[in-house]
């Protein structure tokens, strides 16, 4: 029986397949062995070591030759991760190739140039998800940039807007993570390859240009500093999948709130077959968006506990290395499922603009208080007028009176007739601002193929 989230069969489909196979074992150990043949060849290349080696070594360097449960049986043996797949290895080798395997490298030289790998892969998954997402806004926001709708600010209403603003809000933000993770991405995860402590020692003074041809070999940045107590290049990208996350959490929860049977303005994509509840059959619950939720919040609880490993004893500390290298293919994982899920929810949103007229209307003319207030302004000045509407929304809404009533009963107008320019004030609709032009701007910016020339 499968057993851990990632395999569960009632939660394995919540998760990235394409990155779960990225960190697969058979996937890890390749990427070592990868790993290995990279330097060989290196060395080979700056005559560390015989050619002929570095060509045995490539040639044996495919994961099909080991098996893995052997493998697991011996690891757990030695209590050590890579010296029973070295063994392994120099078996497959044989003289004089098996002696020239690992030259120079110690463990951590090769899983964290290994990881490397993995990370540039994934980072690839979960940036096309980011695009997908970014694109199926970006396209809902040209297509309701003038839909008017109740702009909120602490559950209440606070001013009109247009849901194509909204939207464009989390166009923007997304855009930005996405660009923070591709800035990100090479120099938090170079190939390093300085040996036991990071001197170079067994290696001298060939040991950088090993490293660096090794680097461009796999299509890495060189370390330049291989020292293996350093993690805040891997932090720097981790602390920005953590700040998705929260982006990812602020969308969904958005759309949890929308989809409230009160609100009704957006929901998420449904069909036939799909089930709310085993009890109430009416229910159409936004498990997409709940379920992104809670992604989020596995990514970013893992990016704080991987952010923890930096601090590191002397120049190398398994008790930090054992917790970032067991964290990180769960990190990579989840976030890319994080950035699966977000385009899934993006790409299936239905909009309901019947909805968000009601809503926007449902207060009688109470959202666009401030609209009233800046033409009042030009007649009393701001003081004044913020003074009398503030005393007609109070009654208005502890009375229920209609807001135009309450304002017509204050002075100076005494219940009688009001301005032509302040019931035309009241229209909701007629005061969103900028929200179009700065919504198709946006779009305009981040995904210029979703707007018209």
């Amino acid at each position: 029986m499968a057993i851990g989230m990632f395999e569960s069969f009632i939660t394995g489909h919540w998760f990235s397949a394409p990155a779960k196979a990225i960190w697969s074992d058979s996937a890890t150990l390749q990427g070592w062995l990868d790993v290995e043949a990279a330097l060989a060849r290196a060395q080979a290349g700056l005559g560390v070591i015989p050619a002929e080696a570095a060509q045995v070594i490539a040639t044996h360097a495919k994961v099909e030759l080991f098996d893995l449960p052997q493998l697991a049986q011996a690891i757990a043996f030695a209590q050590h991760p890579l010296v029973p797949v070295l063994h392994r290895f120099e078996e497959l080798c044989g003289e004089p190739a098996a002696g020239f395997i690992h030259w120079g490298a110690t463990t951590q030289n090769i899983f964290d140039t290994a990881s490397a790998l993995q990370m540039v892969r994934t980072h690839r998954l979960l940036a096309g998800h980011l695009d997908a997402a970014i694109a199926a806004l970006s396209a809902l926001v040209v297509e309701h940039q003038c839909t008017p709708m109740a702009g909120r600010t602490h559950g209440q209403h606070a001013l009109p807007m247009t849901l194509g603003f909204k939207f464009a809000g989390w166009v923007d933000e997304l855009d930005r993570g996405r660009r923070r993770l591709a800035e990100r991405l090479a120099p938090s995860f170079p190939a390093s390859m300085g040996g036991a402590i990071g001197t170079f020692a067994a290696t001298g003074p060939l040991g950088p240009a090993v490293q660096a041809l090794m680097a461009q070999q796999l299509g890495l940045l060189s370390a330049g500093m291989p020292l293996r107590s350093s993690y805040d290049r891997a932090s720097d990208y981790l602390a920005a999948l953590g700040l998705l996350a929260g982006t990812a959490q602020k969308i969904a929860q958005d759309v949890v709130f929308m989809q409230r049977t009160e609100i009704s303005e957006v929901a998420e994509a449904f069909h036939i077959g799909k089930v709310g509840s085993s009890t109430m059959a009416q229910k159409r619950n936004p498990s997409t968006a709940l379920l992104l939720v809670s992604l989020a919040r596995m990514l970013r609880t893992r990016t704080q506990a991987a952010l923890e490993t930096m601090v590191r004893m002397d120049e190398g500390d398994s008790s930090a290395t054992n917790v970032a290298d067991t964290l990180l293919p769960e990190i990579a994982i989840v976030a890319t499922s994080v950035a699966e899920t977000l385009a899934r929810l993006a790409q299936g949103l239905v909009v309901n603009p019947q909805a968000m007229s009601r809503n926007l209307e449902m207060t009688r003319g109470l959202i666009a208080s401030e609209a009233v207030m800046m033409r009042l302004t030009r007649l009393m000045g701001r003081h004044e007028a913020h003074r009398l509407l503030y005393t007609a929304a109070q009654r208005s809404q502890s009375e229920d009176v209609p807001f135009i009533d309450a304002i017509r009963a204050q002075p100076p107008f005494n219940g009688g007739a009001l301005p032509d320019e302040l019931l035309q004030a009241l229209d909701a609709q007629a005061y969103v601002g900028e929200s179009a032009r700065l919504a198709v701007d946006t779009v305009a910016r981040v995904a210029p193929g979703c707007v018209e020339p």
